[in-house]
């Protein structure tokens, strides 16, 4: 009973998984989160005399106890979502896989540089003169540098140039070129999802450990040239409904059949109960 109540618990995560993919199926840029499971604890008991003198035995020997199933990791998928034309100029599509745009997410009175692939950005006016490029929760986009990008209100139009470079015409023929914010994410498992379709480096990442540069690297200078971005478009979800569906329904049979197992064991300790 212990056992299945056990892996009951963690098999309810795994469709809370499946439902946040299967909720998010039409977000823009969204990348779909995978389970994996391991054994939670196994016992090993060595009930055969001369175990292993056993010749040409292909499984190990004894007997193996275990209390059920975990958890183990939860995983993105970057794989690349379908490109959808929208033919608005402020839409930019991410062709390349672990490529992330730059926001600066506002969360109560402080801002984190966070990272994401929905590139439906609108302008919002700074001041009478001004306007911002934001995200769709009003986070300022982020240039190279790690700047909003902010500029004159009076332009006349807004065209993507080789490498990532926003090309901004004004009334008067004047052109303003402004680099993208553009990341590429090595170690995604290691970003922490604060919401909003949005991932950042966990609040603990000093204590992982890890040089900043292993898990992403802000493209600067010539590396640049690796940028694929598309305008007038859009990244689509890259969860497969079908496929999620089917991954439902795996999870409640066996969620069924771990409660079922549970129903058993009460029945055979009820008939123990009952002997006279």
């Amino acid at each position: 009973m212990i056992t299945a109540a056990n892996t009951m618990n963690q098999l309810q995560k795994h469709l809370d998984i499946i439902s946040n993919n299967i909720a998010n199926a039409q977000t823009t840029g969204f990348k779909k989160r995978q389970a994996s499971f391991s054994e939670m604890f196994v016992q090993q008991f060595q009930n055969q005399p001369n175990m292993d003198a056993e010749a040409g035995r292909l499984t190990p020997g004894g007997i193996r106890y275990g209390v059920g199933a975990k958890l183990s990791q939860v995983r993105i998928s970057l794989a690349q979502g379908s490109i959808v034309h929208t033919g608005r100029d402020l839409d930019f599509a991410l062709t390349v896989e672990n490529q992330y745009f730059k926001v600066l997410a506002r969360r109560g009175n402080q801002g984190t540089v966070s990272y994401t692939r929905d590139g439906a950005f609108y302008l919002s006016p700074v001041n009478e003169d001004q306007v911002i490029l934001v995200n769709g929760q009003g986070d300022p986009v982020l240039d190279e540098n790690d700047n909003p990008i902010v500029f004159d209100g009076d332009f006349r139009d807004i065209r993507l140039q080789d490498s990532g470079v926003l090309s901004v015409t004004y009334d008067d023929g004047s052109v303003r070129e402004i680099p993208l914010g553009i990341v590429e994410v090595h170690k995604p498992q290691l970003l922490q999802q604060i919401g909003d379709n949005l991932l950042s480096l966990p609040e603990n990442f000093a204590e992982l450990n890890v040089p900043e540069g292993e898990i992403l690297t802000n493209l600067q200078g010539g590396a640049r040239i690796g940028i694929g971005l598309e305008q007038q478009a859009l990244e689509q979800s890259n969860v497969d409904i079908g496929e999620e569906l089917t991954k439902m329904i795996q999870v409640q049979r066996a969620y069924q059949f771990q409660a079922r197992s549970i129903t058993l064991a009460d029945q055979m300790m009820g008939l123990i109960n009952g002997l006279r």
